[in-house]
């Protein structure tokens, strides 16, 4: 492969596009935190997932002329981020997931993304408007 990307899947398709050699790559996400007496739940088309195992997407593929031929996903999970982050990021209104998007042998990461290949915090730079 000649052409890696990386995206947030929305729905089924891939979106915000970064090139799979970038130093960096950021995203910023809108998703609906909802909060009941007894769990929070997250909800919005980067959502994946039943209730109780939210997750987001990233996915990675091969860019070609006419499509984005996908060869990999990761998994962000909601679920696993502390409740006492989750309530600090709707206060500040963000959260942030800082993510090693690459894997021990140098490829792209995959599969579900736990600590400390991702670190999870809230994030006072977001704010709705």
């Amino acid at each position: 492969m000649d052409n890696v990307h990386v995206g947030v899947q929305v729905r089924g398709e891939p979106t915000q596009l970064i090139s799979g050699d970038a130093s960096e790559a950021q995203w910023v996400l809108d998703l609906d935190v909802v909060q009941t007496d007894e769990h929070v739940d997250f909800r919005g088309p980067i959502v994946q997932g039943k209730r109780g195992e939210r997750f987001v997407y990233l996915t990675w593929g091969n860019l070609g002329a006419s499509h984005f031929e996908m060869f990999r996903r990761a998994k962000l999970m909601l679920n696993r981020v502390d409740p006492e982050v989750i309530g600090s990021a709707i206060l500040f209104g963000g959260l942030a997931a800082i993510v090693d998007l690459t894997d021990k042998k140098g490829g792209p990461r995959c599969a579900r993304i736990d600590p400390p290949a991702v670190r999870w915090a809230a994030d006072p730079r977001r704010t709705h408007p």
